[in-house]
């Protein structure tokens, strides 16, 4: 391995090592109540080191909250190359996959929904800001796609995709929110996947030609 292949990994390691530790301090102490310094001790870090990674703790949750993204991309390119499924059946599929889009990191996952609407993601470097909003169309235009095609085939009632997506993650939003919010203010015992299952069972019979026929598993 050559010297330039070694300090390629090297960084990347140390990258790892600092949103690794970023996380664990996010998930026990809160975002706004975890440091950058803070956040270099638990990586064993100068924090002039941590600097030369991440200018910021936004950056650090922006690039924490992009693995999400990639892996909903992800799955979604699968689903987007399996052929022969019915339209109901596709819509079935990308429910299962914002269900285990919840699995895998859930408290990144609140606490990005949460900062949807917040001044973070003005606060980024060009390269994140453009990498989240290059890695967001993906996943609306691979949603829009899956909904473009069930209105031609006569599937899905016809409205423009682009409002069924922007619906259907409005759902998935507050869906997950409401799931934490019961957990913190109310005694109801929490159970995302039954929220889930309710919330998309509604989306799905009101853009169905047929609303009456359930959603095929």
């Amino acid at each position: 391995m050559g010297i330039q292949e070694r300090k390629k990994r090297e960084k990347e390691r140390r990258r790892q090592q600092i949103l690794s530790a970023a996380k664990s301090l996010f998930a026990n102490h809160g975002f706004h109540h975890t440091t950058m310094e803070e956040i270099a001790n638990e990586a064993e870090l100068s924090p002039g080191t941590l600097y030369l990674y991440f200018k910021s703790k936004d950056e650090l949750f922006a690039e924490l909250s992009l693995n999400i993204v990639r892996y909903l991309i992800m799955r979604l390119e699968n689903l987007r190359a399996e052929e022969n499924i019915q339209d109901e059946q596709r819509l079935a599929a990308v429910r299962d996959i914002l269900q285990d889009v919840c699995t895998f990191d859930s408290f990144i996952l609140v606490n990005t929904l949460r900062l949807q609407s917040d001044d973070t993601l003005k606060k980024l470097s060009p390269r994140l800001a453009n990498d989240l909003q290059k890695h967001v169309h993906k996943v609306v235009g691979y949603l829009s796609d899956i909904f473009t095609t069930g209105i031609h085939n006569g599937a899905f009632i016809d409205k423009r995709p682009e409002l069924f997506t922007g619906i259907l993650w409005a759902v998935f939003s507050g869906s997950v929110l409401l799931n934490e919010i019961q957990g913190s203010f109310t005694s109801q015992p929490r159970n995302l996947n039954l929220i889930l299952e309710n919330a998309f069972d509604i989306f799905s019979r009101g853009i169905r030609k047929s609303p009456s026929a359930p959603v095929e598993s």
